[in-house]
């Protein structure tokens, strides 16, 4: 299964030039400090400098919308499933997952005990309890395949349900809160496979 928190992908790629770029600018800058006073940077290197920033937006625009394309194109092939939302006294369910939501990750646990930080296992069809949790900050929990987004603050448990997807497949979980640096690495699948509940 694909790691949907390793360390590849654009994210990481623009988190390295981010730390190139800032190495850059901390490194002209201390040129400037101690070099003699007539030494200034060059205006072709600001230009430069510049072009390398416009560069990273442009890379990271292109690479956001052709992610957002390719979940849209899996949610339109799979069908739209309806949300259900909030879980309510007397509801039944086929499968009960605790979700642990952390700077910044999901780590899932299933009634058997299994845990799974980078995805929550479940079959065509069934009715999905998450209880979620968070120990640290405000987090999100989305899943744009089932249409439902929750928000919730640390020390408090959630409950939501939905309908898993009758399609089999992988489908993106992820936080849409700001929660941090690493903000956006804070993804996971529900991966649904097997026969139908």
């Amino acid at each position: 299964m694909e790691n949907a928190l390793g360390a590849s992908g654009y994210t990481a790629t623009m988190m390295a030039l981010v730390f190139i770029v800032l190495g850059l600018g901390i490194a002209a800058l201390f040129a400037a400090l101690y070099l003699p006073a007539r030494w200034k940077l060059k205006y072709r290197m600001e230009f430069l400098f510049v072009g390398l920033l416009v560069l990273m937006v442009w890379y990271a625009d292109r690479e956001s919308t052709a992610m957002y394309k390719q979940y849209q194109g899996e949610i339109a092939k799979a069908g739209f499933v309806d949300a259900e939302g909030e879980a309510r006294e007397g509801d039944n369910f086929d499968r009960v997952i605790k979700v642990v939501a952390f700077q910044w990750g999901f780590a899932f646990l299933t009634d058997e005990d299994e845990i799974s930080r980078n995805a929550a296992v479940v079959k065509p069809g069934e009715k999905v309890l998450f209880r979620i949790f968070a120990n640290d900050v405000i987090h999100g929990f989305n899943i744009p395949a089932v249409g439902i987004t929750a928000e919730f603050d640390p020390g408090v448990e959630r409950d939501l349900w939905i309908t898993a997807p009758r399609e089999p497949g992988k489908y993106l979980i992820q936080c849409l809160n700001y929660c941090g640096v690493g903000h956006a690495q804070m993804k996971a699948w529900l991966v649904v496979e097997g026969e139908e509940a």
